[in-house]
């Protein structure tokens, strides 16, 4: 086979990027497993028997993804509404209402989504649902500082002391007031992952055959000319 060295080089870089592609692909098969294994982790917490607020001792992280149960009395003087948030591509905010404790602390619940054209203001008192109540739903860290929801600002604006973590309230709970949407608990699926995989393999495999193509077609020019 009688090739010129622009060709050469031209079919070596092009096996560089075809080797990048393939590297690539492997990275996406390692995210895939990772993100399986943390699937795996989050469903046996959510399996667990829900944790019973409030605790002596609570470990946000420890306890993320679990499902808890906490019973009190909402105080609606102290919510505060979530900015900026979407629901099924609606504008709209949450609403984080504290719930006292029978301990006298408090912890904040998210109750869900209501609309709002411009994603900032809502008519709160048109969402409430009683002042006694019992919740279920999953534990997640305060959410850290997202302007109006800042968690220390939070804390330090109450008149009583408020767990690090949030109660996030889903579609599991029937009742709810017309309008606020509970969320739904997070798929637990694998993402697009083995897609991009199957992707990169696939650039990878058109790299490698364009350029046997091409080296296979100047090979037979070189032979004709000859």
């Amino acid at each position: 086979m009688n090739l010129r060295p622009r060709d050469l080089a031209g079919a070596v870089f092009a096996l560089l990027v075809a080797a990048l592609f393939v590297r690539l692909g492997f990275w996406q098969l390692a995210r895939l497993r990772e993100r399986q294994a943390e699937n795996a982790i989050i469903a046996t917490r959510r399996a667990l028997p829900p944790v019973e607020l409030p605790l002596h001792r609570l470990d946000p992280d420890a306890l993320r993804d679990r499902r808890a149960r906490a019973r009190g009395v909402f105080d609606y003087a102290h919510e505060r509404v979530w900015r900026g948030r979407t629901f099924e591509g609606a504008p709209g905010v949450s609403l984080l209402t504290p719930l006292r404790l029978a301990d006298g602390s408090a912890v904040f619940v998210d109750r869900g989504f209501a609309s709002s054209p411009d994603a900032a203001h809502v008519d709160a008192a048109r969402y409430r649902e009683g002042d006694t109540v019992a919740v279920t739903g999953l534990l997640l860290p305060a959410p850290r500082d997202r302007g109006d929801v800042n968690p220390a600002a939070l804390r330090d604006s109450l008149p009583y002391p408020v767990l690090p973590v949030v109660i996030r309230l889903d579609d599991t709970t029937a009742a709810h007031p017309p309008g606020l949407w509970r969320w739904r608990p997070p798929a637990l699926d694998d993402g697009p992952h083995l897609s991009y995989a199957i992707q990169w393999f696939s650039f990878a495999l058109i790299a490698v055959v364009g350029t046997v193509v091409l080296l296979n077609k100047r090979a037979r020019e070189g032979t004709s000319l000859a």
